[in-house]
């Protein structure tokens, strides 16, 4: 399994809540419903795929979210047409981080 650079050694995104926001829009515009729950989720996140619900951990911080999003992102059915322009550009920076392997 390749190795990947963490969120925060990436200069266009920053651990805050309007990364979080803009990577929820992503998912939200795609037809994905986001929803935080506890539970015993091995890796913070759930995927009910044929309704198309990402279930995250409710106690995940916030730097946790984001990475978990973006570790998530790469692997769905992102509608990219159904994207406005800003999900779109951030939507291909998020496919390009899950390419760049670290060094």
């Amino acid at each position: 399994m390749p190795t990947y650079y963490p969120i925060n050694q990436m200069i266009n995104m920053k651990l805050n809540q309007t990364t979080l926001d803009k990577l929820e829009d992503i998912l939200g515009e795609s037809e994905y419903v986001v929803r935080y729950e506890r539970g015993n989720f091995q890796s913070g996140w759930c995927l009910l795929e044929s309704r198309r619900i990402v279930v995250l951990n409710k106690f995940l911080n916030l730097e946790a979210r984001i990475n978990t999003l973006l570790e998530l992102i790469p692997q769905l059915d992102i509608q990219f047409d159904k994207l406005t322009h800003n999900s779109q550009k951030v939507y291909e920076e998020v496919k390009k981080m899950s390419l760049t392997p670290a060094e």
